[in-house]
């Protein structure tokens, strides 16, 4: 086998991704290098490429922090609702990018993060994620996370693109 088609399969992947608008969880892995227990977000739908999207996270009590935050009253921690607010903002950069398997998003900043209502099993959580502005590799986003029509968390984050380290 030629030496270029080496990738060719992962090529392929990421210029259908630039195209596609729904990404199931398989999709998702496939672009971020997150994994369970740490994956936070299921489903995503790219609202204006490069610039939007709205994902979707299910709160199940099967979720390990579960066991240990407020036993007896499981809340959902405040940090995670950051957490998939970045997970998504990486994604609709890294989708963009011409090899996103070999860069990653390390957020560096949290502004005006609020939590104004609990998260608890049965939530389906709605991150809508705005590029607020992009210099170079450094991009700024604003999230903002629903249950039902209610705003329960939101915040400025930054974060730029770097290079994935190799495996191997």
């Amino acid at each position: 086998m030629p030496k270029n088609w080496q990738n060719y399969g992962q090529r392929k992947l990421m210029t259908d991704i630039s195209k596609q608008i729904i990404f199931n969880i398989n999709d998702i892995i496939k672009v971020l290098p997150h994994r369970y227990p740490f994956i936070l977000i299921d489903k995503l739908e790219v609202l204006d490429p490069g610039k939007s999207l709205v994902a979707i996270k299910n709160v199940t009590i099967n979720e390990p922090f579960f066991q240990g935050h407020f036993p007896g009253q499981p809340v959902m921690p405040g940090v995670l609702s950051l957490e998939s607010m970045a997970q998504a903002g990486a994604f609709l950069m890294l989708s963009q990018v011409e090899d996103p398997l070999t860069k990653n998003m390390l957020f560096s900043t949290i502004d005006r993060a609020k939590f104004r209502k609990p998260i608890v099993p049965g939530d389906q959580l709605k991150i809508y994620m705005d590029l607020v502005k992009r210099k170079l590799s450094i991009c700024k986003f604003h999230g903002r996370c629903f249950v039902e029509d209610k705003l329960v968390s939101e915040a400025f984050l930054s974060a730029n693109i770097v290079d994935r380290p190799k495996e191997g």
